[in-house]
């Protein structure tokens, strides 16, 4: 039976609260996999922590966002790190997205379209003039012209992206209630897996309190 695919987000610069989160969510039911932000990669120990991890599907969720040659400078300086995953943000340019997976190697470059925490109003206060979802379509033909590994999307958008790009689709902004904190475009676990999401990306519904607990209402929710 196929699992259902999450990444942890381990949101923290603590190695302890790391190591925590690792061990508590290891489970048969599903595939787990681990995303790491720039809060974690770029403390004191957060790299070497990565260099040193073994056997775990790790996600580096930096979202590249620069000009060609600064993009592929920074993934070539990665190489030491044992990354599945490197997001790079579509606005980034076809250029850079090309110049970028051209050197990306084993590493699957992943774009990310909008973030979860914005939404029309949002888009419109920083200057552009169409809607979440025409501007995510059109990210996603980007996406697809520059042949990346997958794409990072608010599950709301899944459906919009498959239409035009075939391969994997991770979607943040992942609720088990109405507590959204700081996402606006948001979908529960088995919602998003309906819209038709590979991976999902879940932080604070999982890491905060008893992991263990979170992890199996989890596995409830989704049966």
């Amino acid at each position: 039976m196929k699992k259902n695919k999450i990444f942890v987000a381990c949101d923290t610069t603590n190695i302890s609260k790391v190591k925590e989160i690792i061990k508590k969510t290891q489970n048969s039911k599903l595939e787990i996999g681990y995303k790491f932000g720039l809060e974690f990669l770029n403390s004191k120990d957060g790299r070497n922590y990565l260099t040193n991890i073994k056997n775990k599907i790790i996600f580096a969720d930096l979202k590249l966002h620069d000009i060609p040659n600064t993009c592929v400078s920074t993934i070539k300086a990665l190489k030491d790190l044992k990354i599945n995953y490197l997001t790079i943000h579509i606005s980034s340019g076809l250029k850079a997205l090309k110049a970028c997976k051209k050197i990306s190697s084993k590493i699957k470059l992943t774009g990310v379209t909008i973030l979860t925490s914005l939404d029309d109003k949002a888009l419109k206060e920083i200057g552009f003039n169409k809607q979440v979802k025409k501007l995510v379509y059109h990210q996603a033909r980007l996406a697809n012209k520059a042949k990346l590994d997958a794409i990072v999307c608010s599950a709301q958008e899944v459906s919009i992206v498959k239409k035009i790009f075939k391969k994997e689709i991770i979607t943040p902004g992942i609720r088990f209630n109405s507590k959204i904190n700081d996402q606006k475009r948001v979908l529960t676990p088995s919602q998003a897996y309906k819209k038709g999401s590979d991976w999902l990306v879940i932080g604070r519904p999982i890491t905060k309190g008893n992991i263990k607990k979170n992890i199996l209402s989890l596995i409830d929710h989704l049966n």
